[in-house]
This record gives structure tokens, C-alpha cells and sequence, in this order.
């Protein structure tokens, strides 16, 4: 089975040309590269790619596979992935590039993969302003899912010495161009045609949203949020979910992993990392199928295992 998370030489290069080259090589790869943004430093990988978006987590150790931030370097290519309303409009013409996330209704042709958002139909979306993620954004071609570049459960890191002491040897590049200006993640929103509902204080003050909106401001609470940075309501299939099966029943649709070949595998070579990249296709394959139920194979709790074993726990004893 792969090592879905080997050992790295971290390198910390300053923010120049030559850096930005190496660092959107590495994305295109497939790999993570820590960046600076206006608000925090970024672990940042193609949204696009389900495995490159698994190796986020599995570097900072992330509990759960919650919602992304998704960062673009232009509203054109925002509107490529989410759809908005003229509250939004609003929003971004006043705030972006900036410190403000907005959670919008996904395209149903978003090329960002389903990890990203964890099965939701909406989408956390950023244009942000600092010129080094401006540039590897450029340079890469690609759409980032980017959160902070610290292990999970750690501070979030506001220079490149607290990426390097958090995640050093978990990736191979952090791009160094000194602190970052806010130190402040950033303020998270979603815009309804009615309302503004507040997701995540930030640097942008609800006074500031409502004023630029010109509707209402609320804040919502926590655990209501389907945002990142919060207790997110997470997909699961509404169909009976089993664990550790081996082999399935007749009324069940049996997601494999390694040997167990099942109606459908997250992973016939035993690759946690492809596993959790395939994690809610197949969980949403498996609901639309005619078998009233499911069940998935067991998987090793180690590593990014450990994660999605977390996603289906919580999956099988949603209400």
C-alpha cells in the first residue's frame, strides 16, 4: 500500500519568479506548497485533483474532511465554480481581492473536486490579495484549495517559521515572503438575496458587509454552518450506511477498498490517499443506486485513514 504521507525536505525559499516556477511545478504534480496570503499562510494544492486535495489533509492531520476555502486569482474564474447572486456581486466588487470568503451555490460544472466542498453543494470561494498567492495562482493555472498552513488543531501561522515548525518534513516547499498583513484568517459569508449571514468573524467587519450588501447582516450559529473553520453539516448518503464489511448482503451496495472488490472501490490497490479522493463519489454513487442500502469495506485507521474513517462514522449514525 502507498505511504500516503512520506517524509519531505522541506525547502524554504524566498517569494521571487524562480520560487513561483518551482512551487506551480509542484502543484501540477500533485503536491502541497505553503504560501503566504494577506491573512495567513496557506497549504495550498490543485482543487481540481481529489488526491492532491487528500494530501492537504493528510499533511496537517485534519480530523475531518471539512469544506475548503477554494482560492482564484480573477471573478471570471470565480464564476466558473460558483454561481452568484447580486448580493455577491456586491460583495466582490467591494472586497475583492481581499480577506472576505464567500459560500456559494456550486456550478454543477465545477472542475474542483467533491473532497473539496465534502459532498456539499455549496462552495467556499476567495480572490485573494497578496501578490505571491496572486502568483502561484497565475503561474499554476489552476484553482487552489488552500487552508492554513499549520497541523491541525495548531495556531495558525502568520510567517514562514510557523509553517516550517508546524509541517516542516510534511512538505516540500514554503514559499517565505516575510509576516502576513492581517494575521487573521479570513471573514466568511453567504450571501442570500434577503440577508448576509455571517459564517466566520474576519478581518471585515460586519458593519463593512452590511454597508457594501445593502441588506440585513446576521450571524449564524456554529453548529448550523456549513462552512470551513466551523462544525460543518457534513454530506452523507441518506440510505443505511454499514462499516467493515467483507462481503455485502443482498440489499447493499458494497464500496470496496484493496482486496474487496465490491460494487465499486475507493481504492483497488489499497491507496489511502486515492481513497479518501474518491471518498464522496462513491458514497454518492452508492445512493443513487437501486440497492436500498450500504456498506464499505474496512480501511486502516493510520494516517489519512484515520480521516475518512472519521467522515463514515459520522456518515453511518447521521440521523
Amino acid at each position: 500500500m502507498a505511504t500516503p504521507n512520506p517524509p519531505f525536505q522541506t525547502a524554504v525559499k524566498p517569494f521571487n519568479d524562480a520560487t513561483i516556477a518551482d512551487a506551480a511545478s509542484r502543484i501540477i504534480a500533485g503536491e502541497c506548497v505553503a504560501v503566504p496570503t494577506e491573512t495567513v499562510y496557506g497549504l495550498a494544492a490543485d482543487a481540481t485533483q481529489g488526491e492532491a486535495v487528500a494530501r492537504i489533509y493528510a499533511a496537517k492531520g485534519r480530523p475531518s474532511f471539512n469544506p475548503l476555502i477554494v482560492h482564484v486569482p480573477t471573478l471570471n474564474e470565480a464564476k466558473k465554480i460558483a454561481r452568484f447572486n447580486d448580493p455577491a456581486e456586491e460583495l466582490a466588487a467591494a472586497f475583492w481581492p481581499g480577506p472576505l470568503t464567500m459560500v456559494l451555490p456550486a456550478r454543477k460544472d465545477s472542475p474542483v473536486a467533491s473532497l473539496v466542498t465534502a459532498g456539499l453543494d455549496t462552495i467556499a470561494i476567495r480572490i485573494p490579495a497578496h501578490p505571491a498567492m496572486q502568483a502561484l495562482l497565475k503561474a499554476s493555472g489552476k484553482p487552489l484549495a488552500a487552508p492554513s498552513a499549520n497541523a491541525s488543531g495548531r495556531i495558525s501561522p502568520s510567517c514562514a517559521d510557523h509553517v516550517q515548525k508546524s509541517l516542516g518534513g510534511r512538505i516540500g516547499l514554503i514559499i517565505d515572503a516575510g509576516p502576513t498583513q492581517h494575521g487573521l484568517e479570513s471573514t466568511i459569508v453567504a450571501p442570500t438575496d434577503s440577508a448576509v449571514h455571517i459564517l466566520r468573524p474576519g478581518p471585515i467587519s460586519a458593519d463593512r458587509v452590511a454597508a457594501a450588501a445593502g441588506i440585513p447582516v446576521s450571524i449564524r450559529e456554529a453548529a448550523k454552518i456549513d462552512a470551513p473553520g466551523q462544525l460543518a453539516s457534513h454530506y452523507a448518503p441518506s440510505k443505511p450506511l454499514r462499516l467493515d464489511a467483507v462481503e455485502a448482503k443482498a440489499d447493499e451496495w458494497l464500496i470496496g477498498f484493496g482486496a474487496i472488490v465490491g460494487d465499486s472501490s475507493l481504492s483497488p490497490s489499497g491507496d489511502l490517499v486515492e481513497a479518501a479522493a474518491q471518498l464522496f463519489a462513491r458514497l454518492h454513487e452508492a445512493e443513487a443506486s437501486d440497492k436500498p442500502h450500504i456498506a464499505v469495506a474496512p480501511l486502516p485507521a493510520t494516517g489519512i485513514g484515520a480521516a475518512i474513517a472519521d467522515r463514515l462514522a459520522r456518515a453511518a449514525h447521521s440521523d
